[in-house]
């Protein structure tokens, strides 16, 4: 089986944004009756971020170590997470329109950062062309075909009576495509090659499963590969996706089976369930260095390494509660977990604001506004603890393309070895209350450096190295 991924992809460190909530431009004219920005979020209304505004603080994304941009839906759409898509080549007016996005793929693309849009192919919404037809028209549109449509008459907006078409789970906002009509194909895939011409790295494809057909995929893959070899595939599969990554539909999915451990181990003793099981991680239960380093190997051997390289490794995103606040806001297990992030193989993914340690329940919470005017409020420990790892993330191979060796895994003690060649990077972290002595005499011996003391650390057979309560140390040569 001859499976290749992007090669970018494997050194990336992304950052996701939810483009109403990150950052607004005064270039982008504003609509009227926007809700002010820093309010708690709301599922209807809207806080005027916008594209511009994130072309002017792309300086702040490049200072984290960021290199590739994952966006939340950016098309015209009647919703602020415009995941109701209206029209497919029109980049939403609130947002600054396609000359917005233009700029920005432009201005990001000179600071050497990728740029991946959301691409929403197995629904449209009540707003889209061919839907509005059909409801106009009834069985008499020339786009009957285009949806599971019927009986007549439709009712798109009383729940009263039965909808009679077929909605993303039932939601009438989101009428569902019939992917077996040809033409509904044929314009699918005309906008992932659209998008692809204008400049875009790759298409993040939301609830791809639900388009039930290797064959449509596998032909979207074709064709945006046959424009742009290097482009990245990356589907929202939350459980094993074995059927989707055979190296002919997705290069990657979006790896929740590496998100979970992550709350389980570093968030154990602070874990808020109540939160976990009305986010989309579901209830967790706590996990231990053993159980850990056991998990996160079987993660790491999931998949043929080619793909595991490009896994999308996150630890909260737009559809869950933010790290921080499902472990109880614990810093110290939210500082574990990024070094583990971003110290793991495949492509770590940061949420906006979680940088700062931006808090945020199940959403709607956890698409709260970036707080640009409130810099107070930022955690200067985490932002300065993300800028450490992914500098030593970009300037260590080993932590980008190595393999992945559990050393030692008990008593609230973990040690991993990152392996590249003849290069190796080792992080040590301990999750108790209390100081851990842990042997060294697994690590190849020489001279290193805590990547995130600075500490110089001499490693013989016989030496022993206390890691502080609640901390890591990460190695590499000097």
């Amino acid at each position: 089986m001859d499976i290749r991924t992007p090669d970018w992809v494997k050194d990336a460190v992304f950052y996701q944004i939810f483009p109403d909530r990150f950052a607004q431009s005064s270039r982008v004219q504003k609509a009227g009756h926007l809700q002010p920005w820093g309010e708690p979020p709301s599922f209807h209304k809207y806080q005027g971020g916008d594209l511009l505004g994130v072309v002017e603080h792309l300086d702040h994304i490049a200072a984290l170590g960021v290199n590739a941009i994952y966006f939340c839906p950016v098309f015209q759409s009647a919703s602020n997470h415009r995941y109701h898509t209206h029209d497919y080549y029109q980049v939403d007016p609130m947002l600054g329109g396609n000359a917005a996005l233009r700029e920005l793929i432009d201005a990001a693309h000179a600071r050497g950062i990728r740029v991946v849009l959301d691409g929403v192919f197995n629904h449209a919404s009540r707003g889209f062309f061919q839907f509005s037809d059909l409801l106009e028209q009834g069985q008499d549109s020339a786009y009957l075909d285009w949806f599971h449509a019927g009986p007549f008459p439709l009712s798109p907006y009383d729940d009263s009576k039965p909808a009679n078409y077929a909605a993303w789970w039932g939601n009438r906002a989101l009428p569902k495509f019939n992917t077996d009509t040809q033409a509904v194909r044929e314009f699918l895939w005309d906008v992932a090659e659209y998008w692809i011409r204008q400049g875009i790295d790759g298409w993040r494809l939301d609830v791809p499963n639900e388009i039930d057909d290797d064959a449509f995929w596998r032909e979207f893959r074709r064709r945006v590969k046959a424009i742009a070899p290097d482009t990245y595939i990356v589907g929202e599969i939350w459980g094993d996706a074995h059927r989707w990554l055979q190296g002919d539909q997705f290069d990657a999915v979006m790896n929740y089976p590496f998100t979970r451990p992550c709350i389980a181990y570093f968030g154990a003793h602070t874990l808020d369930n109540a939160m976990n099981e009305a986010s989309g991680t579901g209830h967790i239960e706590p996990m231990n260095a053993e159980q850990f380093g056991a998990r996160m190997t079987e993660v790491a051997a999931a998949y043929p390494l080619e793909i595991v390289q490009a896994q999308l490794n996150l630890l909260d995103s737009h559809d869950t509660a933010r790290y921080l606040s499902v472990v109880g806001g614990d810093q110290t297990a939210h500082h574990l977990a990024l070094t583990f992030q971003l110290t793991y193989l495949g492509a770590p993914c940061l949420y906006y604001g979680d940088e700062i340690g931006l808090p945020g329940g199940p959403d709607p919470d956890c698409r709260r506004a970036f707080p640009w005017n409130d810099v107070p409020s930022w955690n200067q420990d985490t932002l300065a603890l993300v800028r450490k790892l992914t500098a030593v993330r970009h300037a260590t191979p080993a932590l980008q393309r190595g393999g992945f060796e559990v050393l030692h895994a008990q008593n609230d003690l973990l040690i991993y070895a990152r392996s590249h060649g003849p290069e190796c990077a080792y992080v040590l972290m301990n999750t108790a209350s209390e100081p851990r002595m842990a042997g060294l005499n697994a690590l190849q011996a020489g001279d290193y450096r805590d990547a995130l003391s600075s500490q110089a650390v001499t490693v013989e057979a016989s030496r022993v190295f206390q890691v502080a309560a609640r901390s890591a140390v990460v190695l590499t040569r000097i």
